[in-house]
């Protein structure tokens, strides 16, 4: 089995293929904090973090900016206080790629740290 926190994320095209079911299915379990959701008709992973104040959760926030720059993906973040959520889509796409799961692992390794 494909071990996402071995991928790196791969430049998205216009054309690049979404992630089929049974990825999700094979692939999900690695990752099982993550949601699939549907805004606006396009898929997002999502999942929130908690934390026991604000600087921490902010701490966290840059950690996954820093990962989203390495990777060139850049995810959609919302920070509170002690809870910070985080969403991947791909958005050339308008749906999830691979590198979208890719990206979800990582973030969960920041968090497990």
């Amino acid at each position: 089995m494909e071990k996402l926190l071995e991928g790196k994320c791969v430049a998205c095209k216009a054309d690049a293929p979404l992630v089929t079911a049974e990825e999700k299915k094979e692939l999900m379990p690695q990752i099982p904090g993550w949601n699939i959701i549907e805004l606006g008709g396009i898929e997002q992973l999502t999942c929130s973090f908690a934390f026991k104040d604000y600087l921490s959760a902010l701490n966290f926030v840059n950690q996954v900016a820093n990962l989203a720059e390495e990777e060139d993906h850049h995810p959609e973040i919302l920070l509170e206080w002690g809870k910070v959520t985080v969403s991947w889509w791909s958005h050339k796409i308008k749906g999830l790629h691979k590198n979208d799961l890719i990206a979800a692992a990582k973030t969960d390794s920041l968090f497990s740290g």
